[in-house]
């Protein structure tokens, strides 16, 4: 059998499994650490609840992601997950979802790596949703985690401060309303609202134009050029002022 009849033959078995995203439909990826409540805990022992050296990881993780090679027009980060928004018109790698998976996976692994210096990874779903409305739905849950998740760890780690072993902690609180847990901090002289945006309610990158003044050395003069850059918001608005954002920088309108 010659070369090129291989070839055709095995490729049949390689795209087999290729799954497609059809072009009418909004794409959204989530990328989340795999293991790394050891990582954060046991190998670089963060602060807890939450620790700026890794918000910082994360968020220029985000950063990165928004250029290497797509056109995502928002990234949201919470904890340790990100979500990233395509353009509608991106199509890149002929919106495969093997190739976005493993591209975008293996991206985020390496340079959260080297930000940190210990080795980390990450997995990828692609996330297909049929209109607006399903992307707003997306990000007001995520953010909406990204809140449980904060109250949670907050009244976690406060118990375990005081002495609570981690299944009392965990028992503590398993089960009980938000108004409880926030009396709970409020008992201990910590009012939830006061704390950071950023650990509530996650942060959101996205872009945003500007004008830089440069020389023009045919015309011998200065010209004027608009260029874009990544602005990060730690604190984020929430309910339909926020998803209401999110969108409009999908259309053009951030």
């Amino acid at each position: 059998m010659n070369f090129e009849t291989l070839d055709i033959n095995m490729r049949r078995f390689e795209t087999s499994l290729d799954q497609v995203i059809l072009p009418d439909l909004y794409l959204v990826v989530r990328i989340d650490g795999r293991n790394f409540t050891r990582l954060t805990k046991e190998i670089c022992e963060f602060e807890a609840p939450f620790d700026t050296r890794f918000r910082d990881a994360m968020t220029d993780t985000v950063k990165h992601l928004m250029e290497c090679g797509f056109r995502i027009v928002y990234g949201y980060t919470q904890s340790d997950e990100i979500s990233l928004l395509f353009h509608p018109d991106d199509r890149t790698f002929g919106r495969k979802t093997r190739k976005i998976n493993s591209v975008l996976a293996g991206e985020a692994s390496a340079f959260f790596s080297l930000k940190l210096g210990v080795l980390a990874c990450f997995d990828c779903r692609v996330v297909p949703l049929p209109n607006l409305e399903c992307v707003k739905d997306y990000f007001a849950w995520r953010q909406e985690d990204a809140h449980r998740n904060s109250l949670n760890a907050h009244c976690y780690w406060l118990l375990r401060q005081e002495g609570k072993s981690a299944q009392e902690a965990t028992k503590e609180i398993e089960g009980k309303s938000v108004s409880f847990k926030n009396e709970l901090l409020f008992s201990r002289n910590i009012n939830y609202n006061d704390l950071p945006g950023w650990q509530k309610r996650g942060i959101g990158l996205y872009y945003s134009s500007y004008e830089k003044t440069g020389y023009d050395p045919i015309k011998q003069q200065k010209a004027v050029s608009i260029r874009n850059r990544i602005e990060t918001n730690m604190d984020l608005d929430t309910g339909d002022g926020y998803t209401d954002w999110v969108v409009s920088l999908m259309q053009g309108r951030g």
